[in-house]
């Protein structure tokens, strides 16, 4: 299991897959996908189209990884998750077929979403990769529009060191004839982009091209107010939104932009986008995406696990007004460790701890490499103790952060 031990588990090709969905009948062909991937975002954005499609009515299905607290967050339809008795009935149909394929945990789930949206006979399914796309266990489905919300440094040992090598992995979800949506226009992924779609034939909507999303002032803490341009023309005017990370209007622009073109083949309105996107929490059970976790002093987890993350939640920390930042730290052994330390504000109090996996970083050896850049704190023996100490340290006015890591998110929201 990747998100357990990483490298270990990760497999570079499909032939499982291919094996596991001939067994399965090919369920992937008997209901519609949006296919997306990217660096960062992508979680987000298949939330997003998730609960729109479902505001306009349609039954929809949700893949997407990892998992909070769950294993069943993975496949959800309708904004429920699986139920236990179906994760089991599916095991125990197949599980000597899966002994005999030599399946991995991921390659086992992406069958199990697959036979499932197939037996409940959902109208549209949005599938998050795992890793990358080329490879990725996601990518036998035939979508409606292929999205990739933007290129980042992550994952380097399995999908290249450069941005352009990463975005040709990424790109590897362009089916042929088959429209794709880019979030975010960057010059060092734009002609990767362009030339594998050219080679498709299948043609290429830079979202930040055609769509913008300004900040409007906030009346409450609870949601983020966008006015939404098409072309420069207002297009969704006051748009609120419950995800509060300012990074969020990036996602926004490329979640729009994808409905607007899927609009000319499903029942879409602005006020389904509107309506959607406003409960998107309470539709889809997003967490861990700039979450408050409580106001005083204020706390907040945040799943920023890459150096691109870690540039966005330090941006958006920045713009807070507090006394002082308890940061509580963990990550996972194969991240690039000492960037992301570089990226860390110098006068924050730090909490290092280990997340709960086999994969999670010594929370000494964490603190040794933070001290060498000139961070500074202690070292707690577990995530929650590391977070209890530090609202405990906390002032009325201060600021506690909880990230580094989707697993030290996992064990506090």
């Amino acid at each position: 299991m990747y998100q357990r031990v990483g490298a270990s588990a990760y497999k570079a090709d499909l032939s499982n897959t291919i094996r596991l969905l001939e067994l399965l009948e090919q369920p992937q062909q008997q209901f519609k996908t949006v296919h997306i991937a990217g660096t960062n975002g992508k979680g987000s954005v298949s939330h997003m189209l998730a609960a729109v499609f479902q505001e306009a009515g349609y039954k929809t299905g949700l893949y997407t990884s990892p998992h909070l607290k769950d294993f069943r967050e993975r496949i959800k339809m309708n904004g429920e998750m699986i139920s236990e008795d179906e994760v089991v009935s599916f095991i125990e149909k197949y599980k000597a077929d899966f002994d005999a394929i030599e399946l991995s945990f991921f390659e086992m789930t992406v069958g199990l979403a697959f036979y499932y949206f197939r037996k409940h006979q959902v109208d549209i399914a949005i599938i998050e990769t795992g890793m990358g796309g080329r490879l990725d266990s996601t990518n036998l489905v035939t979508p409606e529009l292929s999205i990739i919300t933007n290129i980042g440094f992550d994952h380097m040992q399995f999908l290249g060191n450069t941005l352009e090598a990463i975005a040709a992995e990424k790109a590897g979800i362009i089916k042929n004839g088959t429209p794709v949506v880019i979030g975010e226009t960057q010059p060092e992924t734009k002609t990767v982009f362009e030339q594998i779609a050219s080679q498709h034939q299948s043609e290429i909507i830079f979202a930040d091209k055609q769509f913008d999303a300004s900040l409007l002032s906030k009346s409450d803490d609870d949601y983020q107010y966008f006015d939404v341009w098409k072309d420069s023309h207002l297009f969704i005017e006051e748009l609120k939104l419950p995800l509060l990370g300012r990074y969020q209007s990036k996602n926004l622009i490329t979640t729009v932009c994808a409905l607007d073109y899927l609009s000319k083949e499903f029942s879409i309105t602005n006020e389904d986008i509107r309506e959607g996107l406003s409960n998107v929490i309470r539709l889809t059970g997003l967490r861990g995406r700039w979450q408050v976790l409580q106001p005083h002093p204020l706390c907040i987890a945040d799943a920023g696990h890459n150096i691109d993350g870690i540039k966005q939640v330090v941006n958006q920390l920045r713009e807070l007004r507090y006394d002082s930042l308890h940061f509580i730290l963990g990550m996972v052994n194969d991240k690039s460790i000492d960037e992301m330390l570089q990226c860390l504000p110098r006068q924050a109090i730090y909490y290092f701890c280990k997340p709960e996996i086999p994969r999670g970083l010594d929370a000494q050896l964490l603190a040794d490499k933070a001290f060498a850049m000139g961070l500074r704190g202690e070292v707690y023996p577990s995530v929650w103790n590391a977070y209890i100490s530090a609202k405990n340290n906390a002032g009325f006015n201060d600021v506690v952060f909880v990230g580094g890591s989707t697993f030290v998110v996992a064990e506090v929201v």
